[in-house]
């Protein structure tokens, strides 16, 4: 009897704990809502916990989860009002309501910003720029990067030429020095910009034996070599008097040089997708491999595009265009995504994730910005039409950034044919995305993603590689000082000019200055938890981040003041919105194929403006949080802020 009555004892002990807990959390032991991908938020839980009986509204993919594996739970049925009667009010019921109360917390630290404190934080970038620019001309030019930890230049690795994270991207050219020339102009320093000019002019050379890949040799050296031409010979002269007497194209001469030795990847393709590497002497190695990544292959238009019509030779953007549409071809019939790995010969996907992050990111920018840039109605079709795919299979979470129920909007991974959801991490270069959002006039959604983001670096201070959005943890750890968070927060600001954006360039200045500042530059972190570092500044520190940060604080920059419009290249490279990059000096050599849209084929009437998109920003989000205080800390609760 004794063991009976411990044994009921338990028993009645163990329930009543678990409705203690149901009735506190609606974390009971028997509750389960079958996620396969459980979001460990115990948002959905407590969805349940402020359930009403009254009617409420479906909100269709209002939940990660729900998107991801249809809803698990039945909802209340809907009611219709009678004729003449007043609707039910929909009480707020939901989740949200534990973040409440909050809003004064959230409006005191972000709704203004002095003018003082601007300037404070222009100077501060400033500042942090020539830390880094003259360390490197101090102690490693003319190699190509500074390693800022022993105060020493960093060329390729010859003895290791499988060291494809160094040797893909440094080719014995004086990488940082080419890479950085328009921040110099953005700084407003015309005359180091043209000793930086003469300097490459002077010591550069492409006649290499260097094997560097054509995805960044082509958007950091050619990119660069391209804008600082055209900042040189433009008549209007919006950063001063930038020319100097005895200039005679020669950064075009060397831009057209490279151009001419990263053909090669472009021959004996079946497919017209270029080749990953060449050497830069010789053409594409013998070994090469026969795949390539959708971003490498598919985002050489800008520059090249630019530079055939500078110099009137069709060649290079051909090539170029003829790689996007035979990547447009392949997309899936089911989804309308693309893969992130393909073989150039067969054609067949070898990696099926469809993301917005490493693989496929710039693919995306760079069908928008040549569509701005040169005006061609079949970019603009295929960038529009791969935006209704990405926000109808990669985008989980509530319908609207600040309104309604359910998680906040995130773009995820997904199987290219079938829009499942692949894993749970997303990574840093998917920051990017708000930033184009903005130039396609989606705001809206810029703003949520780019929250998400910038909670995840108040978080860490910085952006893990790739973070785990079911974990809350890093998956990859490091953070070599990337720009694209910086990039959109900047981007973000110009269209709102909300102070909120100006906030979160400071936390990134400051957390920047604080973890990653060393002997003789800026070092990346090799682990955002333990800040430990590793001894590289990559070139994009000083030709994207810091530019970008400067930008930011400074109203008064010719860029912003001199009535002219530019374009950012993926690098970061300043380019004008110019009438000349819209004419052709030839006919058009390579017309429509199937599968690729025609001039009668859009799908979306509307093209993106070359002004602001302010005009599309309700009034009071111009003033006010651009997210509400309750969106705002839901997401911070997310990343575990709290």
């Amino acid at each position: 009897m004794r063991w009976r009555s411990l044994v009921i004892g338990l028993v009645v002990l163990r329930l009543s704990v678990s409705c203690v807990l149901w009735l506190a959390f609606g974390l009971g032991p028997n509750l389960s809502l079958g996620f396969n991908f459980h979001l460990n938020f115990n948002l959905h839980k407590l969805d349940l916990l402020f359930r009403e009986e009254t009617p409420t509204e479906s909100s269709k993919g209002s939940s990660w989860s729900q998107r991801i594996h249809g809803p698990k739970y039945e909802e209340t049925a809907a009611t219709c009002a009678k004729a003449g009667e007043e609707p039910p009010k929909k009480k707020k019921s939901s989740y949200l309501r534990l973040f409440d109360g909050s809003e004064d917390e959230y409006a005191r630290r972000y709704s203004s910003f002095p003018d003082a404190l601007k300037s404070k934080m222009k100077e501060m970038a400033r500042e942090m720029f020539y830390f880094g620019y003259d360390n490197y001309m101090k102690y490693a030019f003319p190699e190509d990067e500074l390693n800022p930890i022993d105060c020493k230049g960093r060329g390729p690795d010859a003895l290791n030429p499988s060291n494809i994270n160094i040797n893909d991207v440094l080719g014995n050219y004086s990488l940082t020095l080419i890479d950085t020339l328009d921040t110099l102009l953005v700084l407003g320093n015309v005359s180091e910009f043209q000793r930086a000019v003469k300097l490459v002019i002077e010591t550069v050379s492409f006649d290499k034996d260097s094997t560097v890949q054509v995805f960044e040799a082509n958007i950091r050296i050619l990119g660069s070599l391209i804008s600082a031409h055209i900042l040189l010979t433009d008549p209007k002269q919006p950063f001063g008097k930038v020319n100097f007497e005895g200039y005679e194209n020669e950064l075009l001469h060397l831009a057209h040089d490279l151009a001419v030795r990263l053909l090669p990847a472009f021959e004996h393709t079946d497919t017209g997708i270029p080749y990953p590497r060449v050497n830069l002497k010789t053409g594409v190695p013998p070994d090469s491999i026969n795949e390539t990544c959708t971003a490498g292959a598919g985002s050489l238009l800008v520059e090249f595009g630019i530079l055939s019509r500078l110099i009137g030779d069709s060649t290079f953007e051909w090539v170029a265009r003829r790689a996007v549409r035979a990547l447009w071809r392949l997309r899936s019939n089911e989804t309308g995504l693309l893969g992130n790995v393909i073989n150039i010969q067969t054609g067949q996907w070898v990696g099926k994730q469809s993301g917005l992050g490493a693989g496929m990111d710039s693919f995306y920018e760079y069908l928008l910005k040549s569509y701005i840039l040169f005006g061609e109605e079949e970019d603009n079709q295929m960038f529009q039409a791969a935006y209704e795919s990405i926000q109808n299979h990669l985008r989980r979470g509530r319908d609207l950034c600040n309104e309604g129920e359910g998680d906040p909007p995130l773009y995820v991974n997904v199987n290219m044919n079938s829009g499942e959801i692949i894993n749970t991490w997303i990574d840093s270069l998917q920051a990017f995305f708000p930033g184009l959002q903005v130039l396609n006039g989606d705001v809206d959604n810029a703003i949520c993603l780019h929250a998400f983001y910038y909670a995840i670096w108040k978080r860490f201070g910085a952006l893990p590689e790739r973070y785990n959005w079911q974990l809350q943890a890093p998956d990859v750890h490091f953070y070599p000082l990337r720009p694209e968070l910086v990039e959109s927060t900047y981007l973000l600001y110009q269209a709102t000019k909300n102070p909120f954006y100006l906030h979160v360039g400071m936390d990134i200045l400051q957390s920047l200055e604080q973890t990653t500042k060393v002997r003789c530059g800026y070092a990346t972190l090799h682990h955002v938890v333990e800040k430990s570092k590793e001894d590289r500044m990559e070139s994009f520190f000083l030709s994207e981040t810091c530019k970008y940060l400067y930008l930011l604080f400074d109203e008064n920059n010719p860029l912003h003041k001199s009535g002219h419009k530019y374009i950012f290249t993926t690098e970061g490279h300043i380019v004008p919105i110019d009438k000349r990059f819209r004419e052709k000096q030839w006919d058009d050599l390579f017309p429509c194929e199937e599968g690729t849209p025609s001039e009668t084929e859009s799908n979306n009437p509307s093209h993106p403006s070359n002004t602001s998109n302010c005009n599309r920003i309700p009034v009071e989000q111009r003033f006010a949080l651009p997210l509400k205080s309750v969106y705002m800390k839901q997401i911070d609760h997310m990343v575990g802020l709290f």
